[in-house]
């Protein structure tokens, strides 16, 4: 199926003013580059607001004697609430080189209208100059960190999920499997949208759409090789959470898919896997959709049915 015109467009845009990863050295210009673009009206248009009907605030916290930065997305009005809310952390993509929680927040804001559960957007190191492990290190400090302090943040710690896309999809799948691992937290759902669970394994859909707008199959293997630095090679599981011994046991787990996206074989073949090892897993495919649609609502009209897809799966298992 054909991508809708604003998306092609957009695709056609993306790609004469994007810089090939291998070609980037400064990625902390980058990523202040991208924040910008973000805060400015083409980027709010492109990637979206907060919903209205959310209070979304920044909040600074020691985590693990390091400082860490997350939004709270969190449902104002209504009527009163007879019990603490569920709550959701939520993991940014990015190639786990760049990235940053506001980009999520059109769809982690609209998650939190539709489900009454607060979501955690959490920020976490980045590669190159924090290669593997330091984002599964963070992800898994922020999840014990949520679940510890859940009187402080108003949240109910025996209704938790976690969420991520592409990079933090991948993230996100990483440590369900640790909490499942280490006995607590027990979590109740994860959310993978277009997830990264494979380091190296090159499938059909890496080739089908090696060149597709937002996510090269070059870019693809330029983000593994920053994420892994020197550990690249390392079959240690948590860098490829498809290749972990088992995944029995884990949560219901919902897997969102781009039609149009070399990552696309990641998510269907982690669904398959999780469904083969009794999980409760949900697969929906967005066929006119690219990589990283749902941070670009101004030109996906498939994040709107993403948001949906998910609220309704939250609300359901939450």
């Amino acid at each position: 199926m054909t991508l809708p015109l604003v998306t092609r467009v957009f695709g056609v845009l993306e790609r004469l003013s994007s810089t090939p990863i291998e070609e980037v050295d400064d990625f902390a210009q980058r990523r202040e580059q991208r924040l910008r673009l973000q805060r400015s009206p083409v980027g709010r248009w492109l990637f979206g607001t907060a919903d209205p009907a959310v209070r979304t605030t920044e909040h600074l916290v020691d985590v693990d004697g390091r400082p860490r930065r997350f939004l709270q997305h969190r449902l104002v009005g209504g009527p009163a609430a007879t019990t603490a809310p569920p709550v959701v952390l939520n993991l940014h993509g990015g190639g786990w080189v760049q990235g940053n929680p506001e980009q999520s927040a059109w769809f982690a804001s609209r998650v939190a209208a539709r489900t009454g559960a607060v979501v955690l957007s959490f920020d976490y190191r980045l590669a190159p100059e924090h290669p593997f492990p330091a984002g599964v290190d963070d992800a898994w400090a922020a999840l014990q960190w949520v679940v510890e302090h859940a009187e402080e943040l108003d949240v109910d710690p025996e209704r938790v999920a976690v969420m991520g896309d592409s990079a933090g999809g991948g993230l996100a799948a990483t440590v369900a499997l640790m909490a499942r691992d280490a006995g607590a937290p027990r979590l109740r759902a994860e959310v993978l949208v277009y997830p990264g669970v494979e380091a190296y394994d090159r499938w059909p859909s890496e080739d089908e759409f090696a060149d597709a707008p937002v996510l090269t199959s070059s870019n693809m293997r330029g983000f593994v090789r920053r994420y892994l630095g020197d550990q690249y090679g390392t079959l240690d599981w948590r860098a490829s959470p498809i290749r972990a011994a088992s995944h029995a046991g884990l949560p219901s787990t919902l897997v969102l898919v781009a039609g149009h996206d070399p990552l696309a074989d990641n998510g269907r073949r982690y669904a398959a896997q999780l469904g083969e090892q009794g999980v409760h897993v949900v697969l929906q495919e967005f066929p006119e959709a690219l990589h990283g649609f749902i941070s670009l609502p101004g030109v996906s009209p498939s994040a709107a049915d993403a948001v949906q897809a998910t609220s309704a799966f939250l609300r359901d298992v939450l």
